[in-house]
Formats: C-alpha cells, sequence, structure tokens
C-alpha cells in the first residue's frame, strides 16, 4: 500500500510542479519529502486513516488546480475518484479505491 500512495503523491506532484522543460519530478526530490513511501509507511503501521487521507487530499488538490479544477472533465473525475478514497473508514477499504486513484493520476500525467 505504501508503494501506491507514494505513487499517487508523486503523479499528483508531477502534474502540480513538472514541466515540459524541466526535468522530471523523481521520488527522491525534495518536494516527495512529506509523501515518500517511508512517511506513508509510519502511517500505515499506525493504521491512521485519516492521516493518510489528509497526505492524499494534500497532493490531490495540487493535481487539481494544474489540470483546471473540478469545472473540467478530468478535474471532476479526479475529484469522484479521491471522494471514494476519502469515503473508507477502514485500512482494509483503501485499497480498490488507491489503486483506481493511482491508475487515473498515472493516465493523466
Amino acid at each position: 500500500m505504501e508503494l501506491q500512495l507514494e505513487s499517487v503523491a508523486l503523479f499528483s506532484l508531477k502534474l502540480a510542479y513538472e514541466t515540459e522543460d524541466s526535468s522530471p519530478i523523481l521520488r527522491d526530490d525534495l518536494v516527495m519529502g512529506d509523501y515518500q513511501r517511508d512517511v506513508f509507511e509510519l502511517l500505515v503501521r499506525r493504521g491512521d486513516v485519516e492521516g493518510i487521507q489528509l497526505k492524499v487530499d494534500e497532493c490531490v488538490g495540487l493535481a487539481l488546480e494544474a489540470i483546471g479544477g473540478v469545472e473540467k472533465p478530468l478535474g471532476r473525475e479526479l475529484r469522484r475518484l479521491a471522494g471514494e478514497f476519502s469515503s473508507r473508514e477502514a485500512m482494509e477499504q483503501l485499497d480498490a479505491p488507491l489503486i483506481a486513484l493511482r491508475d487515473y493520476l498515472k493516465d493523466i500525467q
């Protein structure tokens, strides 16, 4: 799960900060500091669903801004997928919506 969470963060931050004329954002870049796998690993070990959802929501918010907000079709779908992830209350329920969110972000970045 930690790798999937880190991927959601990475793809979101790529949408928000990466430009065509700059080098690509990588997992070990400074912008990923609060969203690296070890940060998510700690939250997962604690079973901190709210903490995980907060971190993902921060990243998705940046991605939403980058693609024009919820007024755009891409933004509406991203918000829907993020809402499904945020509505889960237990760790066991996070996998499927997390994978859908990760795959969508990967496709649009």
